[in-house]
């Protein structure tokens, strides 16, 4: 692990932007979105194809 700097009394601690964190909560909406719109491509592939 690394060592965090430490920060000094008079000064703001800076914080880390993390990618991950800033989308997880939209991760309710995406996935079903996203399984719905996965599932009618495959059916129309299905379809197309037979």
């Amino acid at each position: 692990m690394s060592k965090p700097t430490p920060v000094q009394p008079g000064q703001d601690a800076v914080v880390e932007h993390d990618a991950v964190e800033s989308i997880v909560h939209l991760m309710p909406l995406v996935l079903p979105v996203v399984g719905g719109v996965l599932m009618l491509l495959l059916a129309s592939i299905a379809v197309f194809m037979a």
